[in-house]
């Protein structure tokens, strides 16, 4: 799966209105970013690396295992593969965006 298609298929689930009113910023390193605006309304889903109020570094293999389940985002904290920059408790919610 390309970022692209990730990228798309982030649009689909979040929908037109975010249940976060924040920026948040997957960031996948040298592979991208995803970036979400629930400040903007619609909610904006796009590649765009800006400020965020939550950065989460993941690399996008990383990312794909735990969008499919395979991987548990919080064993994926412990053990490092996912880094958190910024409001802690917003990416704690994104669950209900995954």
């Amino acid at each position: 799966m390309t970022l692209d298609e990730i990228t798309n298929e982030m649009k689909e689930k979040v929908g037109d209105h975010s249940p976060l009113s924040a920026v948040i910023t997957f960031d996948f390193g040298d592979d991208g970013v995803i970036r979400i605006d629930g400040k903007s309304s619609p909610t904006v889903v796009d590649n765009e690396d800006s400020e965020a109020d939550c950065r989460v570094k993941v690399t996008l293999e990383d990312f794909k295992q735990i969008a499919s389940g395979d991987l548990n985002p919080q064993m994926a904290f412990m053990s490092g593969k996912i880094k958190v920059e910024g409001d802690m408790s917003l990416a704690m919610q994104l669950n209900s965006l995954l």
